[in-house]
């Protein structure tokens, strides 16, 4: 094994490490700010699929999340499920140009029009 090898992290080591980080960051600020902050920072910056994994980790027993973190997550937005095969949500929800759901056209129509 290489030296690089040795140090590759898994994607919720990743995610530990930066939440961790960003904890650390507002641990200088009074509490209900640094959690504010923690909070706000991650629903700016981090995608659905990265808050989803966090969430994931945090369900699933994680100890690992800085008491920060932690406390922040009940104010980070919880991403909806990961989207199955088939219809993408901006389909669903309207893309600009008028197409989608939002835009009138039925679920039906738009099939049709990706076939």
């Amino acid at each position: 094994m290489s030296h690089d090898e040795e140090h590759i992290m898994s994607t919720s080591e990743k995610l530990i490490r930066m939440a961790n980080q960003i904890a650390a960051f507002f641990h200088s600020k009074p509490r209900e700010e640094g959690i504010a902050g923690v909070a706000e920072h991650i629903n700016k910056f981090w995608e659905p699929r990265m808050r989803r994994q966090f969430f994931e980790m945090l369900d699933g027993g994680s100890t690992e999340f800085n008491e920060l973190v932690v406390a922040a997550s009940a104010k980070i937005r919880r991403p909806n499920a990961p989207e199955s095969p088939g219809f993408s949500a901006e389909v669903e929800r309207g893309v600009p140009g008028g197409k989608g759901t939002a835009a009138g056209e039925s679920t039906a129509e738009i099939a049709a029009s990706q076939k």
